[in-house]
C-alpha cells in the first residue's frame, strides 16, 4: 500500500525572491476573497431591501392586508425557511421590512437616478448600498433617526468595519460627539480603529449573515484539538447510555445582533431537558459561566418545549495543567429538581478524567505527526 502523501516541506535552501512573490500571491488571494464577500454582501443587502418592499407595497395594497401585521410576517418567516432554510426567521423578515421603511429610496448609484419615480426601481443593477447587510442591520438597532443617520455618516467617510460600528454605537459616540466641546477633534478620534476593529478576509467570508444567504453550513472548528476533543466527548456521553440523545453540534444562535456558537447540544431523555454543552481549551473565569447563563436563557425561550424541564449547561474547560467540569444549575426553579439533575447526569469529575485522557492521548497524537 502507497504511504499517505505528506505535506510539503519547507525548503531548506533559500530561493532568491521567494519570500516575496509568496507575499505577493497572498496578498492576491487576501484582495480576491476579500472582493468575493463584498459582492456577495452588496447582492445580498440588495436583495432583502426588494424583500422588504414587496411585503410593505403587499401590506399597502389595501385595508384587508394591512390588518395582518404579525402575522403576514410570521407566514412569510414559515414559508422562506421551508424552502430556503435559514436565515428567515421572523425577527430577520421584520429586519427586512423595517430595512426598506429606514432607507425607503436606495442609495442609487447615480444622482440622475435618484430622481426616478420609485415605481422605476425595479432594476438591480441600479440600485446600490454602500455598506455592507450586517452594518445595516447594527445601524437598525440605533432608536433615533439623527443618530442612526450620523453612524451611517461615519462609517461610511472613515471606512469603518462592522466591530468598529458596533464599539461606536456600544460606547454613545453620537452622544459624546454631541455633548463634546470640541466635537472637530472627537471625529478625528473617533475614526481610528483599534486593533480589534480588523477583520481578516476569512471572518468576512465566514460572517453568518452571507453563510445564510448562500445557503452554506457553518459548522467549522478553527482549532483542531478543540474540534477533536468535541466530536470525543459527543461520543463519550452517547455510549454512556440511551439517556442522552444528540441535537446539533456548533448550533448558532442569535442573541441581539450578535451571533454565538453552542459547542454540542443533547436531549436528556430521563431528565425531559436540553443539555448545552461549552468546551473551553483555557481557564474557566467568571465570563464563561455567564455566557452560559445567557445560553441558558435562550435555549430556555427559543429551543425548549413546553412539556419539557429548562435546559441545563455544562461548561469543560480542558486546559494542560487543569482540567474542570462544572454544571450551571442555577437557572432550576427549585433545589428538590436541581438535586434530580445531579443524581442523573454524568459525575463532573468522570467528565474531567475522561476530558484529559483524550486531551494528553491527542497531543501526543500530534506530536508524533510532527
Amino acid at each position: 500500500m502507497a504511504d499517505k502523501k505528506k505535506p510539503l516541506q519547507k525548503q531548506v535552501a533559500p530561493i532568491i525572491g521567494y519570500d516575496a512573490m509568496l507575499s505577493s500571491v497572498v496578498d492576491l488571494l487576501e484582495q480576491a476573497r476579500r472582493t468575493s464577500a463584498r459582492a456577495v454582501n452588496t447582492i445580498m443587502t440588495v436583495t432583502y431591501w426588494k424583500v422588504g418592499r414587496r411585503i410593505v407595497e403587499y401590506e399597502q395594497g389595501g385595508v384587508a392586508r394591512a390588518e395582518y401585521g404579525a402575522a403576514l410576517i410570521t407566514q412569510v418567516s414559515l414559508d422562506l425557511t421551508a424552502r430556503f432554510g435559514r436565515g428567515f426567521s421572523k425577527r430577520n423578515v421584520e429586519q427586512m421590512r423595517f430595512f426598506y421603511l429606514t432607507w425607503p429610496i436606495a442609495q442609487m448609484t447615480s444622482a440622475q437616478f435618484k430622481e426616478n419615480a420609485l415605481a422605476k426601481c425595479s432594476t438591480a443593477s441600479s440600485i446600490s448600498f454602500p455598506l455592507p447587510w450586517s452594518q445595516y442591520v447594527r445601524l437598525m438597532s440605533v432608536k433615533t433617526s439623527e443618530a442612526r443617520s450620523f453612524y451611517e455618516t461615519e462609517s461610511l467617510r472613515g471606512g469603518w468595519t462592522g466591530s468598529q460600528l458596533d464599539r461606536q454605537i456600544s460606547t454613545l459616540f453620537y452622544e459624546r460627539t454631541a455633548l463634546s466641546r470640541n466635537k472637530t477633534g472627537m471625529l478625528k478620534k473617533g475614526q481610528k480603529p483599534l486593533p480589534e476593529d480588523a477583520v481578516t478576509a476569512e471572518e468576512e467570508i465566514k460572517d453568518p449573515l452571507v453563510l445564510e444567504f448562500l445557503g452554506l453550513k457553518d459548522e467549522y472548528s478553527e482549532n483542531d484539538l478543540e474540534n477533536a476533543l468535541i466530536q470525543h466527548l459527543e461520543s463519550f456521553l452517547l455510549e454512556l447510555g440511551g439517556d442522552f440523545t444528540f441535537v446539533g453540534r456548533q448550533r448558532r444562535l442569535r442573541i441581539g445582533d450578535s451571533w454565538y456558537r453552542v459547542d454540542l447540544l443533547f436531549f436528556h431523555r430521563r431528565l425531559r431537558c436540553l443539555v448545552v454543552i461549552d468546551l473551553k481549551l483555557g481557564k474557566f473565569t467568571h465570563a464563561d459561566a455567564g455566557q452560559m447563563h445567557m445560553y441558558l436563557n435562550y435555549a430556555c425561550e427559543h429551543w425548549t418545549c413546553p412539556e419539557e424541564n429548562p435546559p441545563v449547561g455544562l461548561i469543560i474547560c480542558a486546559q494542560k495543567d487543569h482540567a474542570l467540569a462544572h454544571y450551571a444549575l442555577d437557572n432550576l426553579p427549585n433545589k428538590v429538581l436541581a438535586a434530580e439533575y445531579k443524581m442523573v447526569l454524568p459525575d463532573e469529575k468522570t467528565l474531567v478524567a475522561e476530558i484529559d485522557t483524550t486531551r494528553k492521548a491527542l497531543e501526543a497524537k500530534q506530536q508524533r505527526k510532527l
